[in-house]
């Protein structure tokens, strides 16, 4: 199975921008407002210090995807010998504690891949010393000249306090971690929102992680200007 994850990743290599084009250039900064969660209203300030490039997309792309469990049924007996062959001998050898272990969970395993990679960011909310770090920040073209850039942290937005949690309607998630996808026009302004209150899933599209449904997900942050 773990050649599923091989084609998954060669399929989506070539998407987005180029590798040079991901890493390469001077700190990014976005602004923006936050918006349908506790502390709605306040500034937001988003620091880029580099782009990821399609190395560390696939490596996200491989967490969300792991390796489907190996089977551990027994060989059968070979016909003719009562069913006690070679087959029940291999059994009895290998003994009952040598299953392959179960694959990690796809959550579990997208955090862990976030805890291994470097910071290349930082997510702060105005006049707060509280800061989240952006573990991924990856962007692809839109059609229309704007851009979809996402950003992953290897923490909870809000996991020391409230600013972050959702209100009414919506429901918050679970995750240990967070999924941030931004929006924006030709002009570098729009809108984001985020897996506080969001499901992730891998996006066919810009072949990387991303928020399932993002059109009916609650804005979390507004106002977004580079």
């Amino acid at each position: 199975m773990l050649g599923v994850v091989f084609v998954l990743i060669s399929r989506w290599a070539g998407a987005g921008l180029p590798p040079e084009a991901q890493a390469a250039g001077p700190e990014t900064t976005f602004t923006a407002t936050s918006a349908n969660v506790n502390d709605a209203g306040r500034g937001v300030k988003i620091n880029i210090l580099r782009w990821s490039n399609d190395d560390d997309r696939n490596t996200l792309v491989a967490a969300m995807n792991p390796p489907a469990e190996r089977g551990n049924a027994e060989p059968t007996g070979e016909p003719g010998r009562g069913g006690a062959g070679r087959g029940a001998a291999g059994a009895r050898g290998r003994g009952r504690g040598d299953a392959p272990a179960a694959p990690p969970k796809p959550m579990a395993a997208v955090i862990a891949a976030l805890e291994r990679a470097p910071t290349i960011g930082y997510v702060w909310l105005n006049d707060s010393n509280i800061g989240y770090a952006i573990r991924y920040a990856y962007r692809t073209p839109m059609p229309d000249g704007g851009e979809r850039i996402f950003l992953a942290s290897n923490r909870r937005f809000g996991d020391t306090g409230t600013s972050w949690k959702p209100v009414a309607p919506a429901t918050a998630t679970d995750y240990d971690f967070t999924i941030i996808e931004l929006r924006l026009d030709s002009k570098g302004s729009g809108e984001g929102k985020a897996s506080i209150n969001t499901k992730v899933a891998l996006d066919a599209d810009a072949k990387t992680i991303a928020l399932e449904n993002y059109a009916a997900a609650p804005v979390v942050l507004k106002n977004v200007r580079r």
